[in-house]
């Protein structure tokens, strides 16, 4: 992994990236609300399929809780549009292209860039990450190594200030 983790408490990065129809997003245009930003590998998979499921299904739990969903993966904006079309997505997706380098550049500021093993085979590739980012731009909560289903309820009872299972520390593998 090239970045690290952003703490809670800590300053969220900025970011500019284009959404599913190409529109472009800053951080800073979500100042004063608060924003639930899911890191997920890869668009129309299993997994990823059911967390935005999720969390399109709780989207006016979310507007109630007075916050905006923000998908990232390192998708394209074309894939994004089918995918958010296919599954009536609700809620922004970015794309966050890899560059020269082959990285993601807003993946890799949120530490979520990694080194990871399947089926014996090691490369380079997106953990499912979730921050809460504040109205005042600093991160509030950080879900490590998401498992997919029941992860939009405890983010909304996170948003809630509910009391619940916590999110899990970061284990190195």
């Amino acid at each position: 992994m090239s970045g690290s983790l952003i703490e809670p408490s800590r300053r969220a990065p900025a970011f500019q990236l284009p959404d599913q129809n190409g529109k472009n997003h800053r951080l800073s245009e979500y100042r004063g609300q608060r924003v639930v930003l899911y890191f997920y590998p890869e668009d129309d998979t299993e997994g990823c399929t059911i967390e935005a499921g999720e969390f399109r299904d709780a989207a006016a739990d979310f507007r109630k809780a007075g916050a905006v969903v923000l998908g990232v993966s390192p998708d394209s904006s074309e894939s994004h549009c089918r995918f958010a079309d296919k599954y009536d997505l609700n809620f922004t997706l970015l794309a966050d292209l890899p560059g020269k380098n082959g990285v993601p550049k807003m993946c890799d500021k949120y530490g979520v860039w990694t080194l990871k093993r399947m089926f014996g085979r090691t490369y380079m590739g997106v953990v499912r990450t979730t921050y809460v980012i504040g109205a005042s731009g600093k991160v509030e909560h950080r879900f490590d190594r998401v498992r997919v289903k029941g992860h939009a309820a405890q983010v909304l009872a996170a948003l809630r200030g509910e009391s619940g299972p916590k999110p899990s520390p970061r284990t190195k593998s």
